[in-house]
């Protein structure tokens, strides 16, 4: 391709000169000038299978396509990137900056294209604004310039300025939450923050439980008291309440006391548990249905698409009424099970009822061996008086096994 769009090239695959898959182009870095002047293209930032982004020179890539990119022959260096002082992420940085046009009007930069030289450089000669003439018009016609008709992206104006995230959330709207967290990470606290603000609350709460646990405090404490607060009641209430127990508690205390009492509710009952037992471990909103539900009702449930692999995998039984911590359990119902028995039978005929229980109090090194003795990826947590207070999923587990800094250091070593 001779000439290349950044926010059509975030997200293609990237193989090596054997066809073999490396990862994903997410963005590239290029070296801005001190004059008006189109500015070399440094380099392709990709992501690997393991969510580490590493620094891939131009002079490395072979080819770009319309569904892929082909590096050349040779190796590649698999050190995480890190971001100099002169370098710019065209995607991370660039998109949603304020321009201001040779004809004098002001106008937002949507995306930008590369184009090959003749020496085999990359420079970045084009650039997708949209003119801003006011307030109510801000979503112009889109117009492509050349770099030199543009003014306004030097470092400092673009450390300095405000500066929107609409564009740059077009290009996250295809991404899991998990490699939107990964992009956030790697960027300037300006820009993360920019991005932040531009977020819906869903969304924000689905990347922040991906976020390394310095980072998530880190957001916590930018947002205002009342949208911290949304924030917390839009996330997994086991994830809320480890996000919390991170924190003082007089900024614990405050933002609990401003959040819906219904959603506030169980993340308490789960911070009255020590993080490494079964109890702080559980999430409180598992699948429950009653005795006389029927198989096709049951298959409805774990057919929400909110709901985690390992929560899908099986239903809980209790008598009404159904939610925890008050209905009194009776037992499981894997979704094997379910697939293989007609649709209008009740889930009370197919109970697992022999299946051991998690006490809340039980320790991690516990829970750690029923997952691996029964082979399962969910499991009961069930109180002295028979009540269901939850369940424990397999990744809830592995998260609490890894090391403290096992995301970051994912996203930083080899």
């Amino acid at each position: 391709m001779n000439r290349v769009f950044a926010a059509q090239l975030a997200g293609l695959p990237v193989f090596g000169p054997d066809g073999e898959s490396i990862g994903k182009a997410r963005d590239i870095v290029i070296g801005l000038r001190l004059d008006r002047q189109p500015p070399r293209v440094l380099g392709m930032v990709l992501e690997l299978a393991t969510r580490r982004r590493i620094f891939v020179p131009m002079l490395r890539v072979n080819a770009i396509e319309p569904n892929a990119v082909t590096l050349a022959t040779g190796s590649v260096n698999l050190r995480q990137f890190h971001q100099r002082a002169n370098e710019v992420l065209v995607v991370g940085q660039l998109l949603d900056a304020r321009v201001r046009l040779d004809s004098g009007s002001a106008a937002v930069l949507v995306d930008a294209a590369m184009e090959p030289t003749r020496t085999k450089d990359w420079r970045v000669v084009k650039v997708a604004v949209r003119e801003r003439t006011g307030r109510l018009s801000r979503r112009g016609p889109v117009q492509v310039l050349r770099w030199e008709e543009i003014s306004g992206l030097s470092d400092a104006e673009l450390s300095g300025r405000p500066q929107g995230a609409q564009e740059l959330l077009t290009v996250f709207e295809t991404m899991r939450a998990v490699d939107v967290a990964t992009a956030l990470h790697d960027l300037p606290p300006k820009r993360r923050y920019e991005v932040a603000d531009a977020m819906d609350d869903e969304r924000l709460a689905d990347v922040i439980e991906e976020l390394p646990e310095e980072d998530q405090k880190d957001l916590l404490a930018y947002l205002d008291d009342e949208r911290a607060a949304d924030i917390l009641e839009a996330m997994d209430p086991d994830d809320a309440a480890d996000l919390l127990a991170e924190l003082s508690e007089i900024d614990k205390d405050r933002l609990l006391e401003l959040m819906e009492p219904e959603e506030s509710a169980p993340v308490k009952r789960l911070l009255a548990y020590s993080f490494d037992t079964a109890g702080g471990l559980m999430t409180p909103e598992p699948v429950v249905l009653a005795p006389d539900a029927t198989v096709a009702e049951a298959l409805a449930r774990v057919r929400n698409p909110d709901l985690t692999p390992a929560l899908a995998s099986m239903v809980f039984v209790c008598r009404a009424p159904t939610a925890t911590p008050t209905g009194r359990y009776l037992g499981c119902v894997h979704i094997q099970r379910l697939l293989r028995e007609p649709p209008f039978d009740l889930v009370a005929g197919l109970l697992d009822s022999d299946l051991a229980r998690l006490s809340p109090t039980a320790p991690l090194a516990d829970v750690t061996r029923y997952f691996a003795a029964y082979n399962l990826v969910c499991a009961p947590v069930v109180d002295d008086t028979d009540h269901l207070l939850g369940a424990v999923t397999v990744d809830d587990v592995l998260d609490h096994l890894l090391p403290d800094n096992w995301r970051e250091t994912g996203m930083t070593h080899a």
